[in-house]
């Protein structure tokens, strides 16, 4: 059991604070626009643009094309998109990073100042970890367990079906 004074503070750069909800624009290449999690501080966008411009900056050669990380991961894993024309694809993807920026610059955040109970349910809180040169993401209470746990047998089932 956690102790009695469990708070974080929203700006404690450890940790990754988001609420469920849906981003204003579609996405299919983007995987952070594929996510129902929408960030709520500002060391979680910093952390979610830094996670973005490392797969941006992975490059794979697809047909003949040197392509950034999202458009990789979209070639491999969507049908939808595997059947587009590659220039399409990339395109896309510059729209979508371009959308997912914006959307990310215009969130309503919590107030800097003030703490939340890491057993709050309202949100989903990760502990921020770095292993070798990557950052990961460690759900830091049973709630946001639950949901990423749902969440990776959703994308799974998607995946293979």
């Amino acid at each position: 059991m956690m102790s009695e004074d469990n708070k974080i503070d929203v700006n404690d750069i450890n940790y990754a604070i988001y609420r469920l909800g849906n981003w204003k624009n579609n996405y299919e290449i983007n995987q952070i626009g594929l996510s129902k999690e929408i960030p709520v501080t500002e060391p979680t966008i910093t952390h979610i643009k830094f996670s973005m411009d490392e797969i941006r900056k992975s490059q794979f050669d697809i047909s003949n094309k040197t392509v950034n990380g999202f458009v990789a991961i979209a070639f491999q894993i969507n049908p939808k998109i595997q059947q587009m024309d590659l220039d399409d694809v990339i395109k896309m993807e510059e729209k979508e990073f371009n959308n997912i920026l914006d959307e990310l610059d215009n969130l309503e955040l919590l107030d800097e100042d003030s703490t939340i109970d890491l057993d709050d349910e309202n949100y989903l809180v990760y502990k921020l970890e770095k292993e070798c040169h990557m950052t990961i993401s460690i759900p830091a209470n049973e709630h946001t367990k639950k949901y990423y746990e749902e969440e990776m047998k959703r994308i799974d089932d998607a995946v293979l079906n």
